[in-house]
């Protein structure tokens, strides 16, 4: 089974809202057994408009990891999120099939 993604690009402008969503989030996340492959950190925009801050969090499935975002834990940390400022996400399976070279 191919694991569950979110991505998730962020504009910040309200630095204790955001801490007050992480602060909620966490509980989500360990619910579900979402860990970050990527939370933050420099990084380089080299097609395309960016944002301020990048995450990428793995949940075990597509199935739950769409499961945490629609769970009561997520959705109260959802709520606070917007007030923080612009965030884009998307939640995406992995992917489990051939890869270039591969016989």
């Amino acid at each position: 089974m191919a694991k569950g993604y979110w991505i998730a690009r962020l504009d910040i402008t309200d630095q204790d809202a955001y801490a007050r969503y992480r602060a909620l989030n966490g509980v989500a996340f360990a619910k579900f057994g979402g860990r970050f492959i990527v939370r933050g950190g420099p990084h380089e925009v080299v097609k395309g408009h960016g944002r301020q801050h990048n995450v990428v969090i793995e949940f075990a499935s597509g199935e739950i990891a769409r499961a945490c975002f629609a769970s009561p834990e997520y959705q109260a940390a959802l709520a606070v999120l917007g007030t923080a400022g612009t965030t884009d996400m998307v939640i995406i399976d992995g992917y489990d099939g051939p890869q270039p070279g591969d016989g």
